[in-house]
């Protein structure tokens, strides 16, 4: 009977545009799917392309379902019994490369930028407060460097006390943010080797893996001093009073990529045409999310808070999503971009993307030896599916769903070098080795850890 449904949609969708166009019409190889998800804000475009049947449109059946950690996500998409999934970026990349796990997982499609936060406890957020300068409101002045954060870290060495902190995967985004914003404030957040993977080799902060829902209770009980993760759990401590977010991954590096949405090499050569229709339902979906200066998001906040998407309270989720962030309890200051699903080209898979979470493996050690600059070009390359989102795109413009202006169709993959990050350091994705040369802290040249020790220093 769907099959039967399916052919009607398709036959419905060969409509003549505004332009007087026909959309191309598309014929999925495999029309009922299953695709999986962590209960996180961000999995918002898998959610709103369900329910505002875009992936109908497009002759598809979804079952979104979710999953207990990243790892058992992934490694039910390479197993087949999901066809894809609301992935970290970190997660197709390893997976590429060998780093855990092997298998070719790629990406036609970035969920969104920004959207994490580092929260610490109230006992660590008394002590950084002492080394944050008030503005004029006498609230404490943004970002907040972990330049505060150092002396608090020494104390606890004094004391023999180890400093611990939670992300949620090796290869996440929080994992590399965490990392990002430590160093930066001169506070070494260990290496990995291949014969020691748990990151904290010379670590002056412990980092360990929580699931995100996991976060603030293992806060809470004293298990972690702080963490980086994702909505709704940071602003899930500031609401239950046991913590304290005191930057955002837009503050660490402004509009930083974050999730995409990862399926198996095989899978979309097996299925090229159900793969374009799961693009084009999920850029009309972020496209929805941003449009009219996030009009929807009260919506899509009342749909997320169901049990079957993140389940978190409405009260918390719309927190960050609908323009705003609290800190600490009572300071809410404006974050129109906490999370982007669509301005900015957010949805486009850029090769640059790719490369900056390339550089990080290798700045702390899951990339063990050096790799020449065409190396991360490459493997870019071979992950990220720009081609293809740009014909879902081209589809989604034929049939007057999206505008030419709404796409990068000029670009190379790479875009411009910047330094809006933290610390003002210049990222150039096609100059991968000189970046890692730039940073005190963390692999470079032909760096690489022996033992507890960095040889070729």
């Amino acid at each position: 009977m769907r099959h039967f449904l399916c052919s009607v949609t398709m036959l419905c969708s060969l409509a003549v545009t505004a332009a007087g166009a026909h959309a191309e019409m598309l014929f999925p190889e495999k029309d009922e799917l299953t695709i999986g998800f962590i209960k996180l804000t961000d999995m918002a475009p898998l959610a709103i392309a369900k329910e505002m049947h875009f992936f109908e449109d497009e002759g598809l059946y979804v079952t979104l379902e979710a999953q207990a950690n990243w790892k058992v996500l992934l490694d039910r998409v390479i197993t087949g019994e999901l066809d894809g999934a609301h992935m970290l970026a970190g997660q197709p990349l390893a997976a590429t490369i060998g780093y855990g796990t092997k298998a070719d997982i790629v990406t036609p499609f970035s969920m969104d930028l920004n959207g994490n936060a580092i929260t610490v406890s109230n006992a660590v957020w008394d002590q950084m407060k002492e080394n944050i300068p008030a503005g004029p409101d006498g609230k404490p002045e943004h970002p907040i460097k972990a330049d505060a954060l150092k002396p608090v870290v020494e104390a606890y060495r004094a004391e023999g006390k180890p400093f611990k902190m939670g992300m949620v995967f090796p290869v996440s985004t929080h994992n590399y943010e965490l990392r990002y914003w430590l160093a930066a404030g001169g506070i070494n957040p260990g290496y990995y080797s291949p014969s020691d993977v748990s990151g904290q080799i010379q670590a002056d902060a412990l980092l360990s893996v929580t699931p995100p829902p996991q976060m603030p209770a293992t806060m809470e009980a004293g298990t972690i001093d702080g963490y980086c993760v994702g909505e709704p759990w940071n602003q899930a401590a500031v609401f239950k009073g046991i913590g304290v977010p005191v930057v955002t991954d837009y503050d660490i590096w402004k509009n930083n990529p974050e999730k995409v949405f990862g399926l198996t090499k095989e899978f979309t050569e097996k299925y090229p045409q159900t793969t374009l229709g799961l693009t084009k339902a999920l850029i009309r979906a972020a496209m929805w999310l941003d449009e009219n200066n996030n009009a929807n998001r009260e919506e899509a906040v009342e749909i997320l808070s169901r049990p079957e998407y993140v389940g978190a309270d409405a009260e918390v989720i719309a927190n960050s999503m609908t323009g705003t962030f609290e800190y600490e309890k009572g300071d809410k200051r404006p974050a129109a971009d906490f999370n982007v699903f669509f301005r900015h080209y957010a949805t486009y898979p850029y090769y640059s993307d790719a490369v900056w979470y390339l550089t990080q493996m290798r700045r702390w050690g899951q990339i063990a030896e050096p790799k020449e600059d065409g190396w991360y070009d490459d493997v870019a390359r071979s992950v990220y599916l720009p081609e293809l989102y740009l014909e879902a795109a081209r589809q989604l413009i034929d049939e007057g769903h999206a505008g030419e202006a709404d796409f990068p169709f000029s670009t190379d993959g790479y875009k411009p070098a910047t330094s809006e990050f933290i610390d003002g350091v210049t990222y150039d994705g096609r100059h991968p080795n000189a970046y890692l040369d730039s940073f005190p802290i963390g692999l470079k040249g032909d760096e690489i850890v022996d033992g507890n020790k960095i040889a070729g220093r």
